[in-house]
C-alpha cells in the first residue's frame, strides 16, 4: 500500500514538473491585437490640417504630436504580438469620417485631435487624456470684433463634425445670437472663409486656433479672442469593447507620462519650431494636463 502511495506521489510530482517546464500557453488574442496579427498590418487614421497634432507636411507626410504617441504605441504593438516587421498604413480621417472609419474596422487607431465625450462612448473608446483645450473666436484683426458679443447677427463657421459643433449650435440657441453658421469641412476650409472674409470667425479649440494662426500667410492679420468656453479633453480613439488593445495604448502613454518622455513631446510640437514654417506656437502645458500626466484618466466630460 504504501509503495502504491509513493508511486503515485512520484507521478504526481513528475507531472508537475513537466507542466512547469512546458512553455505556457500563448494568450489568445482578440479585436484588434487579432486583426493586426492576422494582416501584419496597423493602420493609423490621421488629420491633414490639425496643428500641431496630426497634419501634413511639405512631403505630405503626416506628422505632429498625436502621431508620435501613436508610434509609441506602434512599438508597443510590435512587441507585444512579436511583429518586428509590422507594417503601418496610413488612412486619412476628417471630423465627419473619424468616428465610423474607427467604429466599422477601416482604420485601428485614431491619432488626431479628437475630444473624448460621453456620446461618442457609444460608437468608439479612448485612451487616457493627452490634452486639454478650450474652444475660442478666431477672427481678422480688421474685423472690428473685439468680443462675442460683436458677433451678433454675423455669419461665423465651424468645422463639420466637431464637438465644437455641437457646442456653437446650442450656444446660438441659448444666448439668442442669432448667427449664421456655415460648416468648412476641415479645419484649413473653415480659416479660409474668414481669411477671405466670407465668415466673420471661426470657432475652434484654443490649440488648433494657434495652429491655423500661426501658419497662416499673415499671421498678424488674425487674432484670437480672450473669451473661452470649456471643452472636452483629446484622447486617441479606437473600436469599443477592446481591453486588450485599450490596455496597450494606455499602458504605452502611461509609461511616456511617467518617464517625461510624454513632456519632452509636448515641448516638441507647443513649445519648439515646427514643420513646415520653423512657427514655434508658444503653447505651455496647462496645469489641467499636467495634473492628467500625473494622473491619467480617460473620463470624459459629465
Amino acid at each position: 500500500m504504501r509503495r502504491l502511495m509513493r508511486a503515485a506521489a512520484a507521478a504526481m510530482m513528475t507531472l508537475a514538473l513537466t507542466a512547469a517546464l512546458l512553455p505556457a500557453r500563448a494568450e489568445e488574442l482578440t479585436g484588434t491585437l487579432k486583426k493586426i496579427k492576422e494582416t501584419g498590418t496597423i493602420v493609423i487614421g490621421y488629420r491633414e490640417s490639425s496643428v500641431p497634432f496630426s497634419y501634413l507636411d511639405n512631403d505630405q507626410k503626416p506628422i505632429g504630436f498625436s502621431m508620435d504617441l501613436c508610434g509609441h504605441v506602434v512599438e508597443a504593438v510590435k512587441k507585444k504580438l512579436s511583429l518586428s516587421d509590422l507594417k503601418v498604413a496610413y488612412n486619412p480621417v476628417n471630423s465627419a469620417t473619424r468616428l465610423p472609419l474607427v467604429a466599422n474596422g477601416t482604420v485601428d487607431l485614431e491619432c488626431g485631435s479628437t475630444a473624448n465625450q460621453l456620446a461618442r462612448q457609444k460608437q468608439v473608446a479612448f485612451s487616457v487624456s493627452t490634452f486639454v483645450a478650450q474652444f475660442k473666436w478666431l477672427t481678422r484683426v480688421d474685423s472690428g470684433i473685439s468680443s462675442p458679443d460683436d458677433l451678433k447677427g454675423r455669419n461665423v463657421v465651424v468645422t463639420a463634425g466637431t464637438n465644437t459643433a455641437q457646442f456653437l449650435n446650442k450656444l446660438n440657441q441659448e444666448q439668442k445670437l442669432q448667427l449664421t453658421i456655415t460648416q468648412g469641412k476641415d479645419h484649413a476650409e473653415s480659416f479660409l472663409l474668414v481669411e477671405t472674409g466670407r465668415a466673420s470667425a471661426f470657432m475652434e479649440d484654443d490649440i488648433l486656433l494657434a495652429g491655423v494662426k500661426a501658419n497662416a500667410k499673415e499671421p498678424a492679420r488674425f487674432k484670437i479672442l480672450d473669451k473661452a468656453y470649456s471643452a472636452d479633453p483629446y484622447a486617441l480613439m479606437f473600436r469599443r469593447d477592446d481591453p486588450a488593445f485599450k490596455a496597450v495604448v494606455d499602458e504605452t502613454l502611461i509609461g511616456l507620462m511617467k518617464s517625461g518622455a510624454f513632456a519632452d513631446l509636448y515641448a516638441k510640437w507647443f513649445e519648439s519650431p515646427i514643420p513646415p514654417h520653423g512657427v514655434n506656437l508658444a503653447f505651455p502645458m496647462s496645469d489641467k494636463l499636467k495634473e492628467l500626466t500625473r494622473n491619467p484618466s480617460d473620463k470624459a466630460n459629465s
